[in-house]
């Protein structure tokens, strides 16, 4: 009898095991079909928030990056870049047909006759744009003020993808709309020197520091634009981008304003359409003003005197600063 009776709890016992151990595996096997699951829905959900984000972002840089079925697709051109350039439906008024902001003593749009055109083709985020303006727009206003030349301004926006935040768009765009309502062209001036300062520019790429709105309007106004047209100018509203990347699609592709490497960059600058190189300053060791001064035929103390004007005129080449 007691050994049934120990075999009946050994019986029991092995069974209450494997009860235990059948048991255990389920508890596994439901924690790893668990487990499996939440691995399932956490890549789905994953995936969406991929495909959102992506959404999102291809919307943003949509806004501000035509694609090339929408604006100058690389086959483009130049005829049909300057033809799309001017369909643009929101173009503004100061601007002629070439994309270019004409400013003389006389204000916008009016050129003073028998006195050299400089054209400057310009990025904001350029280092080398920076470096002209710095250097040499203090004597180009003196020289406009005093009606010796005309000034032709190009704002160029090719290098966004330069920045975080469109930066280069937000600083022209609003350089436009200065220009469309602001009738002193000094306040433009003023505003672009205020960007290009060194202690104000920001860097490029890896470099690059977001700048606001807020802190570009700052500068407009530090120029002596009216809170009015500066809150407007930076608004967020990108009224001319339209016509900004259709100008720098067709600018682009002027092969008068490719350099010597056969294509074009920036900044570029023209006298009376003529291409002139600044590499040619660094083999005449001459600073960019005296360069500047030699190559329309002006003495440096004619400079912001009426009447005193440049030799090349209106239609001249510019004098060769290489050449004696």
């Amino acid at each position: 009898m007691a050994d049934q009776k120990r075999q009946t709890k050994r019986a029991t016992r092995a069974e209450r095991r494997a009860a235990e151990a059948a048991a255990e595996r389920a508890r596994a096997e439901q924690a790893a079909k668990e487990r499996k699951q939440q691995t399932i829905i956490g890549l789905v959900v994953v995936a969406i928030i991929v495909v959102l984000v992506g959404i999102a972002g291809f919307a943003v840089w949509r806004t501000t990056h035509p694609s090339d079925t929408d604006s100058q697709a690389s086959s483009m051109t130049v005829d049909e870049a300057y033809e799309a350039l001017q369909e643009v439906s929101d173009k503004p008024a100061n601007a002629d047909d070439q994309g270019g902001f004409l400013i003389s003593q006389n204000g916008y749009g009016t050129k003073v006759d028998g006195v050299p055109t400089l054209s400057i083709y310009m990025e904001p985020l350029c280092p080398g744009c920076a470096s002209v303006n710095r250097q040499l727009d203090p004597t180009l206003i003196e020289l406009m003020d005093a009606g010796q030349i005309n000034l032709d301004l190009h704002f160029m926006t090719f290098q966004d993808s330069k920045s975080t935040d469109v930066y280069s768009t937000r600083a022209f765009n609003g350089a436009v709309y200065i220009a469309e309502h602001d009738d002193d062209p000094d306040h433009l001036l003023g505003y672009l020197a205020n960007i290009y300062a060194e202690d104000f520019q920001p860097g490029e790429l890896d470099d690059y520091t977001s700048v606001s709105d807020e802190q570009l309007k700052e500068q407009a106004i530090a120029a002596g634009v009216s809170s009015e047209v500066a809150d407007a100018a930076f608004s967020g509203e990108y009224e001319y981008q339209e016509w900004l990347k259709a100008s720098d699609a067709y600018t682009i592709r002027r092969e008068e304003l490719f350099s010597s490497s056969g294509s074009f960059s920036s900044p570029t600058l023209t006298i009376n359409g003529t291409y002139w190189s600044l590499s040619d300053l660094s083999l005449a060791d001459m600073t960019i003003v005296d360069g500047f001064l030699k190559s329309i035929g002006l003495d440096a103390d004619q400079v912001g005197v009426s009447g005193e004007l440049p030799s090349i005129g209106a239609d001249g080449k510019p004098i060769s600063v290489t050449t004696e």
